[in-house]
């Protein structure tokens, strides 16, 4: 590993970031995009801070419906991207161990994420959907099968009053549970509140216990929910990590901006609650963050990036949050059937998100025709179908390689919670054992028998 190092990735991950029009500075979702993060204290690289890369923000990058190829173009010739990223490879090869198979997996995403770009641009050729998927996942693409979990939903809707006998019947079936279960967004802030105290009381009793002591002392939890008007996202999480105490620590905070137009059920809430705060995505970039601030891992855990084999790993914590918190493996061990029924069809959106994109990128469903597949195959809302077909599946960067990260990181972390013990797995779950991702968590797992 080189001097310059910690000086590669941040060109890498804030060049990419740049090029697809996100500013990590931003603390909102609405400006943020591929870089989840950047807590370190160190100065912004080139690839963030030269005068091209403001004008590259300002106009969208690649991700804008009509891009500014002449700002694209003086930016590409400014920073160099493709160097920053093969530099990045190279440091990879030269590291041993896990964490060189972790930086390579970075350089990989990177190189798609890069090609993708230029694809837009039409400066490349069109960037095969197998590609993208293996890069983000490390496995090839797939279809969902949502059958046992809408089983499972019939089953637990019928003991609540909502039987079904056909798939229409199934899906009146649910649009009528939730009729009756929804959160007044007007609400968010307390329901969310209550929620956050519960799951932090969960966490401390089934999670908190089989970490290293010096993580003792870590919010799992330091969130503000913000409801927005008219975002194209039902909601974004914001790692900010910028405010320090005195003596430099950390204060590990975030925000969770949620659409305010979203209608959603109070079981899927607290499953989102898990989910995204604790103890889900907040919980584990505060781990993350502090194992960097006392030097227990590199810097590339310092700005966590979304389309990768890491967030693949992520989205599996976070889906798998609720089970941590209570303490079990499976679903069947939830004590309240309506967590259960709201669990599930998280769970069947997530899968949904899958199916999106392989229906959109591998089959070249028409986006009229996909909607409505996944309404009524997965069980999702309207809102939520017309979102996965259009602006997310139809996205040539998440469409392509985000979407399928969920069902693929949740299907292995629900496998090793199976395999392993919690005072084997939570560790290197959470980044104790080294930074990891979605294919070399089994590797760190085997290292520790």
């Amino acid at each position: 590993m080189s001097e310059r190092f910690d000086e590669h990735v941040a060109n890498a991950v804030l060049g990419i970031d740049t090029l697809w029009g996100g500013d990590v500075m931003n603390p909102s979702g609405l400006g943020r995009f591929i870089a989840d993060s950047w807590f370190s204290d160190a100065p912004l690289p080139l690839a963030y801070t030269h005068a091209a890369a403001a004008r590259v923000r300002e106009s969208g990058g690649v991700s804008a419906k009509e891009p500014d190829h002449a700002s694209l173009e003086t930016y590409l010739a400014a920073v160099n991207v493709q160097g920053a990223i093969a530099a990045l490879g190279t440091e990879a090869k030269s590291m041993s161990g896990l964490r060189g198979r972790y930086v390579a997996g970075l350089a990989l995403c990177f190189e798609v994420m890069l090609d993708l770009g230029l694809e837009i641009l039409g400066k490349g050729e069109p960037v095969p959907y197998e590609r993208c998927v293996l890069a983000s996942t490390g496995r090839p693409p797939s279809p969902s099968d949502p059958s046992a979990k809408r089983r499972q939903v019939q089953e637990l809707l019928a003991r609540a009053g909502h039987p079904s006998a056909s798939d229409s019947d199934l899906l009146s079936a649910v649009d009528a549970w939730r009729g009756a279960h929804y959160v007044p967004m007007a609400s968010v802030r307390s329901v969310g509140g209550a929620y956050i105290a519960h799951y932090r009381a969960l966490a401390e009793r089934n999670l908190r216990p089989f970490l290293p002591g010096e993580l003792g002392d870590v919010p799992m939890d330091n969130i503000e929910f913000l409801p927005i008007k008219d975002a194209w996202f039902s909601g974004s999480m914001n790692y900010l990590g910028r405010k320090r105490r005195p003596g430099g620590r950390p204060e590990y905070e975030a925000s969770y901006e949620i659409n305010a137009s979203l209608q959603i059920t109070v079981p899927e809430f607290e499953q989102l609650v898990s989910h995204e705060v604790v103890p889900g995505h907040v919980t584990t970039f505060a781990f993350l963050q502090d194992l960097f601030w006392r030097r227990q891992v590199g810097f590339e855990a310092s700005v966590l990036t979304m389309n990768t084999r890491a967030a693949t790993l992520f989205e599996g914590i976070a889906n798998n949050a609720i089970l941590i918190a209570h303490g079990v493996t499976e679903l069947e061990q939830i004590p309240d059937d309506d967590l259960k029924i709201g669990l599930l069809l998280a769970l069947l959106q997530d899968d949904a998100k899958n199916q999106a994109s392989y229906l959109t990128w591998k089959e070249r469903m028409p986006e009229a025709e996909v909607a409505p597949a996944l309404r009524r195959d997965f069980l999702i809302s309207e809102e939520r179908a017309g979102k996965f077909a259009g602006p997310w599946g139809r996205h040539p960067l998440l469409g392509r390689m985000y979407l399928p990260c969920y069902r693929a990181g949740t299907d292995l972390v629900a496998d090793l919670r199976r395999h392993h013990s919690p005072a084997k797995l939570l560790p290197v779950l959470y980044g104790c054992a080294g930074l990891v991702d979605c294919t070399t968590i089994e590797e760190a797992l085997a290292a520790k028998d």
